[in-house]
């Protein structure tokens, strides 16, 4: 079985969602970090290795690259979050089975060219809503055997 990847757009998710497009309103990097921590439930509820890549305009990446065991990228100046979303599909879908999470048309289709497969911010929210339940019953199970 080919390992799974899940690459996610970062801001295509936070502005398609209004509880993130709010926050990243007044507080960017707080927005960033709440799509990390969701993106965990995913990762720790399938067999998906996800990386989440952001437009870095400016900002240095974080010197903690893979917080919650999430990998994170951000653009340099001059590149786009798009060109390493590319770069790391063109490179995953050899060995690996790649999922790619944007709106973005062009993305989407660029993705598919290298054999990935592609879904949109709402389609990744059901999957992060599926593993949120999932994770939340295992710890409910868990609790309950300690309570006995």
């Amino acid at each position: 079985m080919r390992p799974k990847i899940l690459i996610v757009d970062g801001h295509s998710m936070i502005f398609s969602w209004p509880d993130l497009a709010r926050l990243h309103t007044s507080r960017s990097a707080s927005a960033r970090d709440a799509l990390v921590k969701m993106l965990t439930d995913i990762q720790d509820a399938t067999d998906y290795r996800v990386a989440v890549v952001f437009d870095g305009k400016g900002l240095k990446p974080n010197t903690d690259s893979q917080p919650h065991g999430i990998h994170v990228f951000y653009s340099k100046t001059g590149q786009t979050a798009d060109s390493i979303i590319e770069r790391l599909a063109a490179k995953y879908a050899v060995t690996c089975d790649v999922t790619v999470a944007t709106n973005d048309r062009l993305e989407r289709i660029t993705a598919e060219t290298f054999g990935s497969s592609t879904i949109s911010s709402t389609q990744l929210r059901s999957e992060m809503d599926s593993a949120q339940a999932t994770v939340q019953a295992a710890l409910k199970a868990l609790a309950r055997r300690k309570a006995v």
